[in-house]
């Protein structure tokens, strides 16, 4: 007997699907969204850290400039350092949230290279652990995420250095 599997975060991003063009993260730089709605998990001066609304993996959080830039060299050199320090809190807060074996860490920089925001730049952190991978992706083309993206956020926001 086939059995379902619950997203119920699932429906906002349906029914709201090409309603609403604005970059999400200049949204969220600008505090557009309600703080329960947000998924920032960290603001800088320059930069600011949050959860990726549809993640490969539990507290997959991206990185990105408060301006609206899409290439690296466009980056001054104060909000380069931000965004690199901003990641390496983000590997630290990881750690101690859901230790994890290890990272992918990394920028998508363009559509074609999987950059689904390319005009808006951002780097990933990804946490990974040993045997990460299950038949779900392989089989079924669905992602099982154990816990809530609220959840996650609040757990990170606790644990930033």
């Amino acid at each position: 007997m086939t059995k379902p599997l619950w997203a119920p975060w699932r429906l906002d991003y349906i029914q709201q699907a090409g309603e609403d063009d604005r970059c999400v993260f200049c949204a969220e730089v600008e505090g557009a969204l309600a703080d329960e709605e947000s998924l920032v998990v960290r603001r800088g001066a320059r930069a600011i850290a949050l959860l990726n609304k549809f993640p490969y993996a539990s507290g997959h959080l991206m990185v990105a400039p408060h301006r609206h830039v899409g290439e690296l060299g466009e980056l001054a050199p104060e909000e380069a350092a931000e965004v690199h320090e901003l990641t390496v809190e983000a590997l630290a807060a990881l750690r101690a949230v859901y230790a994890p074996d290890a990272f992918n860490v990394g920028w998508n920089l363009g559509a074609v290279a999987g950059g689904s925001i390319s005009g808006h730049l951002h780097e990933h952190v990804v946490p990974r652990w040993s045997g990460d991978t299950n038949f779900m992706p392989v089989l079924a083309d669905v992602k099982v995420m154990p816990e809530h993206l609220r959840e996650t956020r609040d757990k990170l926001r606790a644990a930033w250095p």
